[in-house]
């Protein structure tokens, strides 16, 4: 089968677009030809390694699938060939205090297809039965590969952990990632009125995902007093910041008291620099989070698929092409999400 993956860890020049066997499926997982397949920054971090990441070589990353089942290797499955499907990327592989809570991405157990396993960059993969759902007749491949890795982190973030209400006003630093552009989509279809912050070429396209103002960051750096003074001096109830270290700060400025600012991921830097002072006086709760648990993904995908929610796809481009488009991901010149056809 054809498939894009590394033997080592690197540089973008470390990929390789070329065959693999086609994997067979072990005794409780099935077999997906991959229709689609979306792109994450995780792609990126996988194949760029870190201290303590183990993975098989040779590593194919892709977290976002959605294709139909060819083989199923569990008695009792009533999964079928030819059905169309969408897969969860989080895998429970023990069962712990936190998995018996309903906390599965809280347990050292917890895995992610394409970054601890082998995902689907390629025409085929392999993965747990109990990780499969429906991918109704109305949506295409493609826009069922879309929302998968980010549908499940940005509803744990937004409704789970910041606890997101109706009517509340929610600050998404940034608005080209998949992310973020789905943070606003679902924050607006919760009722909640969304701030943005983009480059000047994407204010525009983040206005039309549903942000009730936009600002330009790079025209004004000190955008937490613009946040301040489109609240009446209030601030917003909830930030959403994968920026990190060069944006924590003036986050920090832009929420109200008793506010909350959620964050999962640091694409600027992971060593925070605070004004303590505001934390505490202001009596912010700073939240981290990452991916979810099985029930996440189930209400996510439900809630996006009812309110026919479509997260912004920059790139539809073949698996060939799949190198070039994680170069286009890395420069950071896509506004939402990149998705590959094998």
């Amino acid at each position: 089968m054809k498939a894009i993956f590394f033997e080592q860890h690197g540089e973008i020049d470390t990929l390789k677009y070329a065959d693999l066997p086609q994997p067979q499926p072990k005794p409780g997982e099935a077999l997906i030809r991959v229709r689609a397949v979306a792109l994450n920054h995780l792609d990126i971090w996988v194949r760029k390694g870190w201290k303590g990441l183990r993975v098989e070589m040779p590593h194919i990353t892709g977290s976002d699938i959605a294709g139909e089942v060819v083989a199923v290797n569990s008695p009792g499955s009533t999964w079928t060939p030819g059905a169309r499907v969408i897969v969860n990327p989080g895998i429970i592989t023990v069962e712990d205090e936190w998995t018996r809570k309903g906390e599965d991405s809280l347990s050292p157990g917890y895995t992610i297809i394409g970054e601890h396993i082998r995902g689907g960059l390629a025409e085929y993969v392999c993965v747990p039965v109990t990780n499969l759902y429906t991918l109704p007749s109305s949506v295409s491949f493609e826009e069922g590969a879309a929302p998968l890795l980010v549908g499940l982190t940005c509803w744990r973030m937004l409704f789970r952990r910041a606890q997101l209400r109706a009517g509340e006003t929610v600050l998404v630093v940034g608005a080209g990632g998949g992310v973020n552009s789905l943070s606003i989509l679902l924050a607006k279809a919760a009722g909640a009125n969304v701030i943005a912050l983009s480059s000047a070429d994407k204010i525009d396209k983040a206005a039309r995902l549903g942000a009730s103002a936009v600002i330009n960051y790079t025209q004004q750096p000190e955008w937490g007093a613009e946040v301040l003074k489109l609240t009446k001096g209030r601030g917003v109830d909830v930030v959403i910041d994968n920026v990190g270290a060069k944006t924590m700060p003036q986050s920090l400025r832009a929420v109200a008291r008793g506010g909350r600012i959620v964050t999962v991921g640091n694409t600027k830097g992971y060593e925070l620099l605070l004004d303590n002072r505001l934390l505490f006086t202001k009596q912010v709760s700073l939240l981290g989070s990452t991916m979810g648990s099985r029930q996440d993904f189930i209400e996510a995908m439900e809630f996006i698929f009812q309110h026919k929610i479509t997260p912004p796809i920059d790139t539809i481009a073949p698996l060939s092409e799949g190198i070039k488009m994680i170069k286009r991901l890395e420069d950071g010149q896509q506004f939402g999400k990149i998705v590959l056809t094998p």
